[in-house]
């Protein structure tokens, strides 16, 4: 009788959600199964017509400036531009492919399952969650916790983001953290977008610090195991074994440098949104507590225990190998039958299906892109740079250039195909080039995860931000994210590639450790240096972190000027 009822009384769009999350976790599991690899699935044997290569290439990237304009313009939806991208891109591949018109189930084979299964799942476990209340609450206790000052509030929420997004994956983070932010800027009736963007970016910053923090390291860590590089059919590559990475590794070689980001971060934002993320708003904080209470402590104990379930299957991802998309897959279906297994519409509503369609869209174009020659072309750029070096300078323009050349692509290339397409090409370079291994990993690992924060389609957890922020009526454009994203960009990345020299370049094998205890050591220094400087000017922890002398230096700057005005002034009068 309850079957009965379940497909009875349903609205058919709430069928078509629950088949939809029921065929993506059949066909992840049909294409990889418990894999824990980056989610490229089957690779489709696709060559191009002899004598059209390069015309391939332009076409290709004809296409992907085409697809771009649509996006930044904003002429179309960008789900719409990405599906229209995709479809062209399908179309001209099938033109310059020897191979005969690609079906329909080769053409889903270059989607990211992984990805797709991983947000839909999350997606669903959010929607159940979000109607216990718990999201009001926390908005509530974050408040409490600013004493009422916006940027104090703003850095609380980041400093969260780039928290969890190191032990969570950064995607995971904003699914979580983005109702509460946009819940909290109604309440003290404030514009969420500034917030929702420095989040982001954050969550890309923290996430970079882990293995299981971002996708790209996800995607690195499992292809860069010595065990997967073992495995390799090339010999060469095989020999390498012993150069490949850990989950450890990620956090000793990559936290150091996101640490020496923080603070710089932190203060450009802070610039960049001087207006947004200034004074401070005043509310009954009893009142608040009463009206947003937690609805549903029942089913919060029940979501939030399988959440935590989910949670500790994402950390043992590099134990059990388990595909981190079939965990969520699983905590969503388990969470669903376990609350209210008759009532489906509540929790599919804030399914964001326009984002995962864009997602599918971009794998499609980016993809068929890979198999026109698009990315190796640019692969063969950064090994031909590198290779004008003389070998005494080549490991340090090979991270140079694999880390500026990843942070650049990554932002307008989504860093999730981009990284797929480069792990090989890092692997060739190694060998080709007789480069030490590792120091490249490092650098497609900080310039694909840094790189992400570039555009709003540079990384999954822009994109998923935007969704859910577009469906509650903030709508982030391409543009108004760039304005803080790229110049954010450039400056971690520039950071990182000054860590990158001295630990990998100057210090060596030898000295690369002590490095990176020197430059941890200075960036901790430097926080408490920051933090106490501006405590004894009397300003807020939150403003202390950002405290510079910027304005008593323009001060000054402009007393000696009108001094020096007033004397000449004087002595002209004299004569």
């Amino acid at each position: 009788m309850g079957g009965s009822l379940l497909f009875t009384r349903r609205h058919p769009a709430q069928l078509i959600a629950l088949l939809s999350l029921i065929i993506v976790g059949t066909m992840y599991f049909v294409q990889s199964g418990f894999a824990a690899g980056g989610g490229d699935g089957i690779n489709l044997d696709i060559n191009v017509k002899d004598g059209m290569e390069k015309q391939a290439v332009y076409v290709g990237l004809g296409i992907l400036l085409f697809v771009y304009a649509l996006i930044i313009t904003e002429v179309v939806h960008r789900t719409l531009a990405a599906a229209l991208g995709g479809l062209l891109a399908v179309v001209a591949l099938n033109f310059y492919s020897v191979e005969d018109t690609l079906s329909l189930k080769a053409v889903t084979t270059m989607i990211d399952w992984e990805t797709i299964g991983l947000l839909l799942g999350m997606m669903v476990m959010v929607g159940v969650i979000s109607h216990t209340g718990v999201f009001e609450w926390f908005a509530v206790q974050a408040y409490k916790k600013s004493g009422g000052e916006i940027w104090t509030l703003v850095v609380i929420l980041c400093a969260v983001t780039a928290v969890l997004s190191a032990f969570l994956d950064n995607v995971t983070t904003m699914l979580l953290l983005t109702p509460v932010t946009i819940q909290i800027a109604k309440v003290l009736d404030i514009k969420p977008i500034p917030i929702l963007i420095s989040e982001v970016l954050f969550s890309n910053i923290g996430g970079a610090a882990t293995m299981i923090g971002d996708p790209p390291n996800i995607m690195i860590g499992s292809a860069m195991s010595p065990s997967a590089i073992e495995g390799n059919k090339d010999a060469n590559i095989a020999a390498l074994a012993s150069e490949g990475v850990t989950f450890n590794d990620f956090i000793i070689e990559m936290a150091p440098g996101i640490l020496l980001t923080i603070v710089p971060s932190f203060m450009l934002i802070r610039w960049l949104y001087k207006d947004e993320f200034s004074g401070r708003r005043d509310r009954d904080i009893t009142e608040l507590e009463r009206q947003y209470a937690i609805k549903d402590m029942k089913g919060l104990k029940v979501s939030g225990t399988i959440l935590c379930l989910v949670i500790v299957g994402f950390f043992l991802h590099p134990v059990v190998h388990i595909a981190v998309s079939w965990v969520a897959l699983a905590g969503a279906v388990i969470m669903l039958l376990a609350t209210n297994p008759h009532e489906l519409e509540e929790p599919l509503e804030h399914v964001e299906w326009t984002t995962l369609l864009f997602f599918a869209g971009l794998f499609v174009l980016v993809h068929s892109l890979q198999y026109m020659g698009v990315i190796d072309y640019i692969g063969s750029f950064v090994e031909k740079g590198i290779e004008s070096f003389s070998e005494e300078y080549r490991l340090a323009a090979a991270v140079v250039i694999i880390l500026w050349v990843s942070a650049i692509a990554s932002a307008f290339i989504d860093n999730i195909p981009y990284t797929a397409t480069m792990i090989p090409i890092v692997l060739s370079l190694s060998v080709e080039l007789s480069l030490d291994l590792g120091p490249l990993i490092w650098a497609l690992a900080f310039g694909a995860c840094l790189g992400g924060n570039g555009t709003l389609i540079g990384a999954s957890a822009n994109v998923v931000t935007a969704g859910l922020s577009e469906e509650a009526g903030y709508p982030i454009s391409f543009n108004e994210f760039f304005k803080a994203g790229f110049p954010v960009m450039l400056l971690s990345t520039f950071i990182v590639t000054f860590y990158m020299i001295l630990v990998y370049v100057v210090g060596g094998e030898d000295g690369g450790t002590t490095w990176k205890i020197a430059l941890t050591c200075i960036a901790l220094i430097g926080i408490i240096a920051q933090y106490s400087r501006g405590r004894a000017k009397g300003k807020s922890p939150a403003e202390a972190l950002v405290d510079d002398d910027a304005e008593q230096i323009i001060s000054a700057i402009k007393s000696v000027v009108i001094s020096s005005g007033k004397a000449d002034t004087a002595l002209d009068a004299e004569e």
